[in-house]
């Protein structure tokens, strides 16, 4: 597949492997554990070694019920660890935030190459004419709700089809703000306002989602959904349940998984791919 980023275009075969880098002090997985710079840069580290194509960075949690940070706060966390890996390796970064002003340094100070919007370019006024000035890719999520409400009692009639409109009314949207179809990464958000029903019918449903002829990003890693599936409360143990999702989510067109667990994912992959 051919991802086009703010200034090169990464082509590999799908799917991309996108580690999570959560700089923050109350993410549902890692929340803590990467706070500190030199701990940031030491696990993407890891995470390249491992063999990440991508590696996220954001300094704001949206896990459930997660309270929103200032701009400037956001910033302290993300953008020096932008900087360092940089400095260091040549690996693509995307930068997970909704904010304008934290996503236009990121890019156009600190060298990101892409911006992974949870909210399609909703929450921050000018987020879309900065990214198409900057010529940066920007990944269009779906989210029902804020982060700090989203899970109470998220409502659908067909979660499919209504994820399909909200795509087509945001890719028109970003278009029409000067962004490049080419640029566009569709993501439908599981976890983000949706059951645990809904979460299965998205990934047993993501072909209807190649209509787009986007690339297509789905981030399932250690998420809640699946340890009420399987009973595992633990966050950070449910990597059996997340490399089998993210199997089935390959298997059904995931152009990119976005995950914690680097090694392990791309590791699954290499014996897919062996198997098939």
């Amino acid at each position: 597949m051919k991802l086009y980023l703010k200034n090169r275009t990464l082509d590999r075969p799908a799917p991309l492997v996108m580690g999570i880098l959560n700089v923050t002090s109350d993410s549902f997985s890692d929340g803590g554990r990467y706070l500190k710079p030199e701990d940031a840069v030491s696990r993407a580290a890891e995470m390249i070694g491992a063999g990440a194509d991508i590696i996220d960075i954001g300094g704001e949690s949206t896990r459930p019920g997660a309270t929103a940070i200032g701009e400037d706060e956001e910033m302290d966390r993300v953008i020096p660890v932008i900087r360092r890996i940089k400095d260091a390796w040549d690996i693509p970064l995307s930068i997970d935030t909704y904010k304008e002003r934290v996503a236009r340094t990121a890019v156009a100070e600190a060298g990101a190459d892409m911006v992974n919007d949870i909210s399609a370019l909703r929450f921050s006024d000018g987020m879309a004419e900065t990214l198409a000035r900057l010529n940066a890719p920007v990944v269009l999520m779906h989210i029902q709700g804020l982060p700090r409400t989203m899970q109470d009692q998220p409502q659908y009639g067909d979660v499919i089809a209504e994820i399909c409109d909200y795509f087509r009314e945001r890719i028109e949207f970003a278009m029409a703000k000067g962004i490049a179809r080419e640029k566009i990464i569709l993501d439908p958000g599981i976890g983000f306002g949706k059951k645990v029903e809904d979460n299965i019918a998205i990934i047993r449903g993501l072909k209807r989602f190649h209509d787009f002829s986007l690339p297509l990003l789905v981030g399932i890693s250690r998420k809640s959904f699946l340890g009420k599936i399987s009973g595992e409360p633990a966050a950070d143990k449910r990597i059996g349940e997340t490399l089998t999702a993210g199997i089935m989510a390959i298997l059904n067109g995931a152009s990119i998984l976005r995950v914690h667990d680097v090694r392990e994912t791309v590791a699954s992959i290499k014996i897919l791919r062996a198997l098939r």
